[in-house]
Parts: structure tokens; sequence; C-alpha cells
């Protein structure tokens, strides 16, 4: 069933809360696109048991709210909201664009305990292009223009990197339906990225002191830009472990990564 709390601007944030009460916490941020409806992950990790996991709509999508204007520290306003909740002791796990948000509240002092990021896609060389420098820019004109779809289009092809004949494929298929009602907030994600994108691997030095361990958990099938971000994350930042997930690739992987988050909680 659907709960509901209340960011510090009084934004209505949806989450629901899976798995025993007593069982150790953790905060599931989503990455772009995702919410609670499309999202398989959180039943996943409930499932695989011996987790609490909480699961919520980032702002804008879903059936959480939404401010006039928009900025990183609402987000993660959202993400302390929702470990008040829980009593103030949980693990953040991140998926994607998601895990650079958890890694951001953990930055910002959101006293978790540990930070888990799958995949974050960090570019931090020659693997793949870097976003452009307008990026934001464009996600901004879209949004301006009432063009969800351009926006999808724009995202999947200069920030995920798909070829244009897999673009126009996912374009017609069931799951554009499903994203393009909240396609606004890619714009969001756009700005938690920040220059981590851009193709020097400098960028990550901001996390450099974070407070908290954090483990990089890719995918053993994943894309080459996301393995190389991830072990440049892990060689950057102190206390930062790097953990290959056996068979996974962009999508996490619920039996192989809650084993580790159960490991993580026991030593946080």
């Amino acid at each position: 069933m659907t709960q509901f709390t209340h960011s510090a601007d009084g934004t209505q944030i949806a989450f629901d809360d899976l798995g025993p009460a007593d069982a150790p916490a953790v905060i599931l941020v989503h990455g772009a696109t995702a919410y609670r409806a499309i999202s398989p992950s959180a039943a996943a990790l409930a499932a695989a048991g011996g987790l609490r996991v909480i699961t919520y709509d980032r702002r804008g999508r879903g059936e959480s709210g939404d401010a006039e204007t928009y900025a990183v520290e609402r987000e993660i306003d959202d993400i302390a909201a929702l470990l008040e909740h829980v009593g103030g002791a949980a693990l953040l796990l991140g998926e994607s664009s998601g895990a650079v948000l958890a890694l951001e509240a953990a930055l910002a002092g959101v006293p978790v305990a540990a930070v888990a990021t799958f995949e974050p896609p960090f570019i931090v060389d020659d693997a793949r292009p870097p976003i452009p420098a307008d990026y934001i820019a464009r996600l901004d004109a879209f949004a301006a223009a009432g063009d969800r779809l351009g926006a999808l289009r724009y995202f999947s092809l200069e920030a995920v990197g798909l070829p244009s004949e897999m673009v126009d494929q996912m374009m017609a298929s069931p799951f554009i339906a499903a994203v393009e009602p909240f396609a606004d907030t890619l714009r969001y994600d756009a700005r938690i990225m920040g220059d981590t994108m851009a193709g020097d691997v400098a960028a990550l030095d901001r996390f450099v002191s974070i407070p908290v361990p954090v483990t990089v958990l890719v995918g053993e099938s994943t894309f080459p830009s996301i393995r190389t971000g991830a072990a440049a994350f892990a060689a950057v930042v102190p206390g930062s472990e790097l953990v290959v997930v056996p068979g996974g690739d962009h999508q996490l992987p619920a039996d192989a990564v809650a084993p580790i988050l159960r490991a993580m909680a026991v030593s946080a």
C-alpha cells in the first residue's frame, strides 16, 4: 500500500515500505525515467529476504508531487524525509543516475550508514563520447516546448548512448507510454550528473570527502564506459570498493545484490 511523507519544502513523496520492519533498511533511489510502478528492483530485493526496502517515486514522477522550481538539494531533502521514516538508520542504494543522487545525499550530510551505487553512468575517458556541452539546455528547451517524446529520444541518444535504430524501436514500444508523462524530470537527472559525464575523471574529485563507505556495483556484462567509470571512482574515492556483479548488466540483479547489501548493513 502506498504511503506518503513530506519533504522539507512540503512536496508530497509517495513510497512503499517492503520487507520485515526489523530488517536492515535500504532506501532505493531510482535513476532517470524509473519509478515504483515500472521498476522491479525493490520487490525483487525484498523477495530475496533479509532487507527492508523503501522504494519511492522521485519528485515529479508517479504519485509524488513536485515544486515549481528544481534544485538537487530538494531531492536530497526527499531522501532525508524517508530516512526519518525508517528511524534514521539506512543504507542508500542508487541505480544509474540515482546512484549519483545517493552519493550527493551522503556528501551533503544526510546521515546514512553507507551507499551502494549500482551502475553510476560516469564518463571519465574516451570509452564513449561525452554528453554534449548544451545537454541541460536542450532538455530545458524540450520541456519548455512540451515535447516530452523529443526529450526521451534526445536522452536515449546522447545520455544513454544508444544507436538511432535501437532508439527508433524503443520509441515505438509500450515502455515509452509508461515514462513519457514524466520525461520532464530528465532535466533533473542531468543536473544531478553535472559534469561527471563530460569525459574527465577530475569530475569525480568532488566525492573524495564523502563521509561514509561506498560500494560501487557494476554488472559483469555492462557498458565499457560504466565499467571504467566505476573503476575510476573506486580509485579516486578513499574507502570505496568496486564489486563486479556476476551476470549483471544495467538491470539490477536482486539475487546477487541483496547479500552484498546485507553484508554492508552488518559492517556499517
